[in-house]
C-alpha cells in the first residue's frame, strides 16, 4: 500500500525519484565550496557569451560586395567587419574549452559516490550540472538558426592566406592551426553539446585509479536521474516561476541527451532508466514558453533514437 500511494504522489515505477533540488535556492556546503567556486567562475561567463551570440549579427552584406563586385575596396572593407567577428567567434570557441576542463570534475563529484544522494546532498553542484545542460541547450539552438556564423568564418578562413602576404602578420590573430580547430568545431550543429559528449566519453575512457575512477554506470545513473528528477519537479508544478520550469525542461533535455551518448544502450530503449516517454509528453503539454527546439533536440542530437530497440511507441511520439 505504501508503496502504491508513492508510486501515485510521485510518478510512475522506476522512474519517480522522490528526490527535489531546489534550482532557485541551492548553496553549497562547505564540502562543496571549492568546487562550487572554480566551476562558478566558468559559468558565469555564460550570460554574456550568449547575450553575444544572440546579438551576433554576421557581415553577410560585406562578404556579398567582396564575393560579387571583387577589388581591392570591397576586399578589404569585407576582411575589417569579419575580424571583430572572428574575435567573437573565438570568445565562443575559448568558452567551450573551458566548459570541457571543468565539467569532468563535476562528474567526478557528483559520481563516485551514489550518485542519487550526490545529487540530494550535493544541490549546489547538481544545480551547476543543470547551468552546463541550460548553457549549452540555449547556445546550440542559437548557433543552429544563425548561418552567419558559419559563412563569416568560412570567408576568413578563404581569404587568411592572401592577407598573411599582403599584410605581414598585421591584425591576423587566429592563424591556421586555430582557425582549423575552430572551423571543425563550428561546422557542427550543435558544437557544445559535442564538447560535453566526446569530453565525457574521454573521461570515462581514460581514468585510471589514480585519477579517482568513476564508473560508468554511476555516470549514466547520475544523468538518468538527473533527467527524472527535472521530468517530475515540472510534471508536479514544484515550481510556480515559467523561467525555472524552462530551466529544468532544458537541464532535463541536456541530461537525456548525453545519457545517450555515453550509454551503450541509448536513452529510448524500453528498460531504459530514464522516463523517456514521459520526459516528452511534459515537453509536449508544456506551454508557458515554446518547447519545440528541446524536441527537436531530442530528434536530431541523441544517437539511438532510431536504433531497432526503441519502441515504436517512443518513435511515433518525436516523429
Amino acid at each position: 500500500m505504501g508503496q502504491l500511494l508513492s508510486n501515485f504522489l510521485y510518478g510512475v515505477g522506476d522512474h519517480a525519484e522522490q528526490i527535489f533540488i531546489d534550482f532557485e535556492n541551492a548553496q553549497p556546503s562547505d564540502e562543496e565550496r571549492d568546487l562550487h567556486k572554480a566551476v562558478g567562475e566558468v559559468l558565469q561567463r555564460g550570460p554574456l557569451i550568449l547575450d553575444k551570440l544572440f546579438k551576433y549579427a554576421g557581415c553577410e552584406e560585406y562578404i556579398r560586395r567582396a564575393i560579387t563586385n571583387p577589388g581591392p575596396e570591397t576586399e578589404e572593407a569585407a576582411w575589417e567587419a569579419v575580424l571583430p567577428s572572428v574575435d567573437q567567434l573565438q570568445e565562443f570557441y575559448e568558452f567551450s574549452i573551458e566548459l570541457e576542463q571543468c565539467f569532468p570534475k563535476l562528474l567526478v563529484a557528483l559520481c563516485k559516490n551514489d550518485p542519487k544522494a550526490s545529487l540530494s546532498n550535493q544541490q549546489a553542484l547538481a544545480k551547476q550540472l543543470a547551468d552546463v545542460f541550460d548553457f549549452v541547450l540555449r547556445f546550440d539552438d542559437a548557433k543552429m538558426i544563425n548561418p552567419a556564423i558559419q559563412n563569416d568564418f568560412s570567408y576568413y578562413r578563404r581569404t587568411l592566406n592572401r592577407m598573411k602576404l599582403s599584410r605581414k602578420d598585421a591584425n591576423i590573430k587566429i592563424r591556421d592551426e586555430l582557425a582549423n580547430r575552430m572551423s571543425l568545431f563550428f561546422a557542427y550543429p550543435t558544437p557544445m553539446m559535442k564538447v560535453l559528449s566526446e569530453t565525457t566519453a574521454r573521461f570515462l575512457s581514460t581514468a585510471s585509479p589514480s585519477e579517482q575512477p568513476v564508473p560508468r554506470e554511476h555516470v549514466t545513473s547520475a544523468l538518468a536521474t538527473m533527467a527524472n528528477i527535472c521530468h517530475d519537479m515540472v510534471d508536479k508544478k514544484k515550481f510556480p516561476n515559467d523561467d525555472t520550469n524552462s530551466f529544468c525542461l532544458r537541464a532535463m533535455v541536456g541530461s537525456i541527451i548525453l545519457y545517450d551518448h555515453v550509454s551503450e544502450s541509448g536513452a529510448f530503449v524500453k528498460k531504459s532508466p530514464v522516463n523517456i516517454k514521459g520526459c516528452i509528453l511534459v515537453l509536449k503539454s508544456y506551454t508557458a514558453s515554446s518547447t519545440d527546439g528541446l524536441l527537436n533536440a531530442l530528434r536530431f542530437t541523441t544517437i539511438h533514437l532510431n536504433d531497432p530497440d526503441t519502441p515504436g511507441s517512443i518513435k511515433q511520439l518525436l516523429a
